[in-house]
């Protein structure tokens, strides 16, 4: 809330010095100023905390990205899709901290809000689907695949789609791993 209450005043201090200099005749500060009053007004609807997480994402520095994310503390007051990328970053690097159950909630979450490429929506269908198939749930998370399948129009993520579906025919179903958990799994020894 700090940032916010300082954005507003430099906001107000450079719109009321441009408008100054342009009152005062000085017309080439003013034009000078010009460019600062936009970057600060851009700033009320750009994150730069989500803008420095998703560039460490495409770099591959995930520590990086997880700290600028953290940074965000009231993601609710962003715009809706950078709410959406806020939460869809959060469920993404932080799955193994919040658990499978708070990352599916917060995915279902940002996809219902909108994410604004095909290949992001692909990237949370995919995650979505291995937290599904993690959890037993096969046959959603076949059909969480073919939907990634359908939106990754640029075949960057082909790869891995083919691989988790080749290891979802595989794996356990939800009834075969509630089965071999009253059975105790598998016994190494005989019992005496």
């Amino acid at each position: 809330m700090i940032a916010f209450i300082l954005r507003c005043l430099l906001m107000a201090a450079t719109l009321g010095g441009t408008v100054y200099l342009f009152y005062d005749g000085y017309w080439g500060w003013g034009i000078t100023m010009i460019l600062p009053t936009i970057i600060v007004g851009f700033s009320f609807f750009r994150n730069e905390n989500m803008i420095l997480a998703l560039n460490q994402m495409r770099l591959g520095d995930t520590d990086k990205a997880k700290k600028y994310i953290s940074r965000i503390s009231h993601p609710q007051f962003l715009p809706k899709k950078q709410h959406a990328y806020v939460l869809f970053l959060k469920a993404v690097l932080n799955t193994q901290e919040l658990g499978l159950a708070k990352s599916e909630q917060l995915l279902r979450k940002a996809m219902q809000m909108g994410l604004r490429t095909g290949q992001d929506n692909a990237v949370a269908r995919m995650h979505l689907a291995g937290i599904c198939a993690q959890t037993g749930r096969r046959k959603e998370a076949v059909s969480l695949l073919n939907e990634a399948k359908k939106l990754d129009n640029s075949g960057v993520m082909k790869d891995q789609i083919t691989l988790m579906q080749k290891q979802l025919q595989g794996a356990p179903s939800k009834n075969q791993m509630r089965m071999s958990q009253m059975m105790g799994g598998r016994r190494k020894m005989p019992r005496r």
